[in-house]
């Protein structure tokens, strides 16, 4: 059996090595023209904390992705490979001063060790007018040292990995059973999806070694600390392809982060990153059958997850491997 992943950020990855996991016989492939430093996961902070705005066909299966989700970064986090995989425990603060709604976060309050209204000394940690404040404990993981961990792991499972750009799925017929598409953005012209659509954001990464704690405030700031650094972020730029940093984006992001956690002015600067999130209401997830020469191609579709794609990818997966093994098995019925 050859099944094939299209797309290498960490959508891609994760969903490579679940159809390892669950179909020991396969040769899996990825095939991908971006890896690594050049997808776009890797901008990402990587903090497990989906937006209440995140969507999938219906709320049963989104909290599914994010349930799963949570136990498979839990999972790798417990083990002596979790520094290597770059995932760990993190806890933070969200302030907001305009809105109790802002610091409640309904898919994850439940799923998470920790997740609580703050005392009222509390809203005096960072400078500013507090009124509602929510301390979270939850999951990081630095895409910058999980994906090559998982690229390590999906090739000593026997995995392939083809450097190609595929502008058809017409270009793979005839040589896979299943074709699992993870091609974000790239979604847009592959498969004529105008629902797609990129959400620019840019961070600044910088050496900031006494910040333990995240942070998260009105207007879209964030202070989460990883693993190669502090990420202050960020903005939200519906429908922008800059990838080029902005230095007005830039400016604004170091002005809200030191107003908020003042020991940050001055910390250097490690590099500045820019991301096109690919946003989809709701995130695709299902199966397409797509005429070709040598009859149906069979593609499991997994993407649109926006700028939540390092939370809820592993749940996406399982999904779509489940969706791979209801085609295989329909196929063994014909």
């Amino acid at each position: 059996m050859n099944l094939c992943v299209i797309g290498a950020g960490v959508v891609g990855l994760t969903t490579a090595l679940q159809l390892q996991r669950e179909f020991r016989n396969a040769a899996v492939t990825i095939v991908a023209d971006r890896f690594e430093q050049d997808t776009c996961s890797d901008v990402a902070a990587g903090l497990f904390r989906p937006g209440t705005s995140f969507s999938g066909p219906t709320e049963e299966m989104t909290r599914k992705w994010i349930s799963d989700a949570y136990q498979y970064w839990d999972e790798i986090r417990k083990t002596e490979e979790s520094s290597e995989a770059g995932v760990a425990q993190l806890s933070g603060y969200i302030f907001s001063s305009t809105d109790p709604s802002i610091v409640r976060n309904h898919y994850i309050e439940k799923i998470v060790p920790v997740y609580r209204p703050v005392a009222e000394k509390e809203l005096t940690l960072c400078p500013g007018e507090w009124k509602y404040g929510s301390f979270f404990t939850t999951l990081l993981t630095e895409c910058r040292l999980f994906q090559p961990w998982a690229t390590k792991k999906f090739l000593l499972s026997g995995g392939r990995i083809i450097t190609d750009k595929i502008s058809s799925f017409q270009e793979l017929n005839g040589q896979y059973d299943v074709v699992v598409n993870c091609t974000g953005l790239g979604a847009k012209k592959l498969c004529q999806d105008y629902k797609l659509v990129p959400i620019r954001g840019q961070v600044i990464k910088v050496k900031a070694s006494w910040v333990k704690t995240a942070f998260y405030a009105d207007y879209d700031t964030y202070i989460i600390p990883g693993f190669q650094g502090v990420t202050l972020g960020g903005c939200r730029n519906f429908d922008s392809y800059n990838v080029n940093p902005c230095k007005y984006d830039s400016a604004a992001i170091r002005e809200r982060c030191e107003t908020l956690l003042p020991s940050l002015k001055g910390a250097p600067v490690i590099r500045e990153a820019v991301g096109l999130r690919p946003h989809r209401d709701p995130v695709r997830v299902e199966t397409e059958f797509i005429a070709s020469a040598s009859g149906r191609l069979k593609v499991v579709h997994n993407y649109g997850h926006g700028g939540y794609g390092v939370t809820t990818a592993p749940g996406t997966a399982i999904h779509a491997a489940q969706l791979v093994a209801d085609v295989l098995k329909s196929n063994s019925k014909l």
